[in-house]
């Protein structure tokens, strides 16, 4: 049955006439490809039958957002739970062909929770310089009676080699000033304006700044487990220059195409799904007109809920 949403809810919806519309706009790989050919293109198909066909050291900036251990459905597709050392097998399947395609001073972020994310490292050590551990707190989640409730995620952070891009200037963080100090009568190290008493902040390995995607919010979709652009807003300018090549294996809903093209990168991702592959054309539809991330503004990052 057609979900029934309230009227304010504005989660992504298609049409018959969108779906006809964009299912045409989907790219499809039969042969080996070049850059010029896949750039900013969604890729339907399946990751082990689609990676040896895309480019080798073609990507500035690649992000991961892998099925994590668990029992999902994906819009029909499932994937089941496993041993850890079932999950390094799968990890491993397919980790070594994506990273081909990583230029020598290439950046890599790899998403998962607290069950998979020691399978994460120790695969991703393996190939690459592993550069730090984020974890990021989403502000809702279940309840539970028997165990601390699960309300982090993490990322890891790795390179290829040695030399590689990173902005810390791009990603800083306008934080409230709690208790304002001043020296010979003059602000310490903050500012105030309309918007109170703040500083700019380099950004921490812990981030409590972000909104999961909810029905209010244009961004959101009926995917499970998408991210917010926000989140992938700080991966990108962190990590990658301006029209810079970001690629991600597991698209899902197309968050990471979507906010690399409104932060004016170039872009390009496999997801298996159709329909996923036809919500994210649409939002990159969307962004041509509309460029906003919520929470970031003027290259700020502003804290949670401190901008809508």
């Amino acid at each position: 049955m057609e979900k029934q949403r309230a009227e304010r809810n504005r989660t992504l919806t298609l049409s018959e006439e969108e779906k006809q519309i964009f299912e045409k706009q989907i790219f499809h790989l039969s042969q080996k490809t070049s850059l010029e050919q896949v750039e900013n293109q969604i890729i339907q198909g399946d990751l082990f039958e689609t990676i040896d066909l895309l480019p080798e050291n073609s990507v500035d900036l690649m992000i991961i957002d892998p099925p994590y251990n668990l029992s999902k459905n994906f819009n029909g597709l499932n994937f089941n739970g496993r041993s850890n050392q079932e999950y390094i097998e799968y990890l491993e399947s397919w980790f070594p062909k994506v990273i081909r395609l990583l230029k020598k001073d290439a950046s890599l972020y790899i998403c998962g929770d607290w069950k998979c994310s020691a399978a994460l490292y120790e695969v991703t050590s393996k190939y690459l310089k592993v550069r730090n551990r984020i974890t990021w707190q989403r502000e809702k989640g279940r309840g539970a009676s028997s165990n601390w409730k699960n309300c982090t995620e993490d990322i890891w952070f790795a390179t290829v080699s040695d030399e590689y891009y990173f902005d810390v200037n791009a990603v800083k963080q306008k934080k409230r000033v709690i208790a304002p100090y001043k020296q010979d009568g003059k602000p310490k190290d903050w500012q105030e304006n309309d918007d109170g008493k703040y500083r700019l902040t380099c950004p921490s390995n812990f981030w409590d700044d972000i909104s999961i995607p909810f029905w209010s919010m244009p961004e959101n979709t009926d995917h499970p487990t998408q991210k917010p652009e926000k989140l992938i807003a700080k991966l990108i300018l962190a990590s990658s220059a301006p029209n810079a090549v970001v690629f991600d294996p597991f698209l899902g809903s197309g968050t990471t195409a979507v906010t690399a093209a409104k932060l004016g990168r170039r872009f390009f991702g496999i997801e298996l799904n159709t329909e996923y592959c036809m919500w994210a054309l649409k939002r990159l539809e969307r962004a041509k007109d509309d460029k906003s991330i919520q929470g970031y503004e003027d290259g700020i990052f502003y804290e949670r809920n401190m901008k809508n």
